[in-house]
């Protein structure tokens, strides 16, 4: 038996119908404040139909598009939580999702290869070694690139300080 359009779905009805992990939507609950699911005895969780498409929205972004967590967050700012829910809906205009503004960092990750890696050093000698960029450094990124780098370092930082239980320093 189909459960009604407007029913609330449990968060393994979400997550499958996602095809997430429940684990994916709670630590979703903890970096967007605008999933506010109804929570009953026990602490069950059950989404509304806007809570869903809110979540279809978010994960379009993140796993379509590319985008980092703070890049949707930054989305939800600029555009409003509507906005995530008409994508989530399938409601999007062509170019909707990018930031309003060229010139700000977009939260969303792009397929820039380093030329420089740890299991792939530059070698080095006596000759080369006045070129050598300081340890630390990533040859042939853009600024706006490293910038997103250090967005998904402090995202996957926070998702371990969640994970291991850390206060935030």
């Amino acid at each position: 038996m189909e459960k009604a359009a407007d029913a609330f779905r449990t968060i393994s009805e979400v997550a499958e119908e996602l095809d997430v992990p429940q684990h994916v939507l709670r630590f979703w609950e903890t970096r967007f404040s605008q999933i506010r699911p109804m929570k009953r005895g026990g602490g069950r969780r059950y989404y509304r139909v806007n809570d869903v498409d809110l979540l279809k929205g978010i994960r379009a972004l993140l796993y379509g598009k590319g985008y980092t967590i703070k890049g949707v967050q930054r989305i939800i700012k600029e555009r409003g939580v509507s906005h995530l829910a008409d994508i989530g809906r399938g409601q999007e205009h062509h170019g909707d999702s990018e930031p309003a503004s060229d010139h700000t960092i977009t939260g969303k990750l792009t397929s820039a290869k380093p030329t420089v890696s740890r299991s792939n050093p530059p070698k080095v000698n006596d000759q080369d070694a006045s070129s050598v960029q300081p340890a630390g450094v990533i040859a042939g990124l853009t600024d706006v690139q490293k910038e997103e780098l250090k967005l998904a370092y402090a995202d996957l930082s926070a998702a371990k300080r969640i994970l291991t239980g850390e206060k935030k320093t």
